[in-house]
């Protein structure tokens, strides 16, 4: 484990009882995250990559292995300060936020449960938070309902960000946005990142989400640890059969991209004879 890692899965494993058959979900994973650092886990659906999120997160166990967080093993329950430290943005911001209480209340909740700053210094925090991600503070005062989807998106991350977290788990954090929007959300949050030294574990399906903001992809398929290698590298040289699969279907938006298409398409052909 190198000395600036912050999150260090080793041989983790994460395995379900359905009826009378055992279904692993996540199988012999070993893996780190180093401090500051934005790792985007991808794979298709029943890859596995939410079922490691939500050991991160702590809402799973791991069946075997371990996950170490700045050095030490993550409990099965989670004491208070350190679920302050690990947060969460969801996929769908809509079911993430309580349609009854209007953002400031939303967001101070998040400061009250982890008693963050002074009860006084509290509403300014929320107003602080709402700039932060880009909202007008006028918005406190309203509903979720009352929002668009980019909105209802950043308010999510300014709970999650409310009391200073060190490491976010994004899970699919702009699959329900229009690409416009989703550009927007995921250019606030690499400035967001970079501005506080904030960790991401970065769960999505999608690798083109990721081309522009991780620093490194780690690739599951069917609950293993298919490849990983800094971002770059394995766009430019994929070593495992479903990355270069993964990396066809991407859409292509430029020269550079349609060329890297051919060139991978063309390679599994020649496997393929």
């Amino acid at each position: 484990m190198r000395a600036d890692t912050i999150l260090s899965l080793v041989n983790v494993e994460k395995r379900f009882t359905v009826g009378k058959r055992v279904v692993t979900a996540v199988d012999g994973v070993s893996l780190d995250v180093a401090r500051g650092e934005c790792l985007a886990i991808v794979g298709e659906s029943g890859s596995g990559k939410s079922t490691l999120a939500n050991m991160i997160l702590g809402v799973y166990p791991p069946s075997a292995g371990s996950l170490l967080f700045d050095g030490h093993e993550l409990p099965a329950r989670r004491p208070r300060a350190l679920r302050r430290r690990i947060q969460l943005v969801q996929q769908n911001p809509l079911s993430a936020l309580n349609p009854r209480r209007t953002v400031a209340a939303t967001l101070r909740l998040a400061l009250d449960v982890h008693g963050h700053g002074a009860p006084s210094e509290r509403a300014g925090r929320v107003l602080a938070l709402l700039e932060e991600v880009g909202l007008d503070p006028e918005l406190a005062r309203r509903s979720p309902a009352g929002l668009s989807g980019g909105q209802r998106q950043r308010i999510a991350i300014a709970r999650a960000l409310a009391c200073r977290p060190d490491l976010v788990v994004l899970d699919e954090p702009t699959s329900a946005l229009d690409v416009l929007v989703q550009a927007r959300v995921l250019a606030l949050l690499d400035r967001l990142r970079r501005a506080h030294g904030l960790t991401y574990v970065f769960i999505t399906h999608d690798l083109s989400v990721v081309r522009n903001v991780a620093d490194r992809v780690a690739v599951f398929q069917r609950g293993r640890l298919a490849e990983h290698a800094p971002t770059e590298a394995l766009f430019e040289h994929p070593k495992a059969a479903y990355t270069r699969s993964l990396i066809a279907a991407v859409p292509v938006v430029s020269d550079a991209e349609q060329a890297l298409r051919a060139r991978l398409a063309g390679g599994m052909a020649r496997r393929a004879e």
